[in-house]
């Protein structure tokens, strides 16, 4: 079985990502969670990953890290169902999702993910506003084109919605002022089950740690 080795779900954006793309695929997989920042991950990350990061996919001895690197394997192993069948929506897919996965540092700085919070007032700055008006302007290129057959950023499910997930979250969490479009696409992915079992998971983290759910 797959094992995939994750940090806490309230605060890691990274392990988010896989984490939903194998639950979409449908592959069985063990999860492995180690809190960020605690002796624990210390101790035992390097089990598992030299570059001593989560997350980290295994399969038997292979051990594939980086989010996006596991991703793409994770497309091999589904036979290339992970991204748009078509050539140009795949290129396009591919595109967002690099810039995903190396861009927004602005947003990312300014409201880090917390999928168990709400309501959150945190001002962002002109490089944080920039991001927002761009992932709004992806996201709602991308749902005016979308083939048929589907709600998500290409029809169906693909890793660029597996990318842009902990955005959503983010989002979600502080309030971010979107167009009608993106706010539809934000309202389909909170709808998705899977990331309902992620955010219930961030919550019982919480509730074990004894911290409250920040619901200001």
């Amino acid at each position: 079985m797959l094992k995939l080795v994750i940090g806490d779900k309230n605060l890691s954006s990274w392990s988010l990502r896989p984490w939903i793309l194998l639950k979409h695929l449908g592959f069985a997989f063990e999860e492995i969670r180690l809190p960020l920042d605690t002796r624990r991950f210390h101790a035992e990350i390097g089990r598992y990953s030299a570059s001593r990061r989560v997350p980290v996919l295994l399969d038997g001895e292979l051990r594939v890290w980086d989010s996006l690197a596991i991703c793409e394997y994770l497309n091999e192993k589904a036979v290339g169902h992970a991204w748009p069948a078509e050539t140009a929506a795949r290129a396009l897919a591919r595109s967002i999702s690099a810039e995903m996965h190396s861009g927004f540092q602005g947003l990312r700085s300014s409201w880090s993910m917390k999928a168990a919070a709400r309501n959150l007032d945190v001002p962002l700055g002109p490089a944080a506003l920039a991001d927002v008006a761009r992932i709004d302007e992806i996201w709602t290129g991308c749902r005016e084109e979308r083939p048929s057959g589907g709600p998500w950023l290409f029809g169906r499910y693909s890793i660029a919605d597996a990318m842009y997930t902990p955005v959503v979250l983010r989002f979600n969490t502080y309030g971010a002022q979107l167009s009608a479009g993106a706010r539809g696409y934000v309202e389909t992915a909170l709808q998705d089950p899977h990331l309902q079992e992620w955010i219930r998971g961030a919550e019982h983290e919480l509730a074990a740690e004894g911290r409250p759910t920040e619901h200001p």
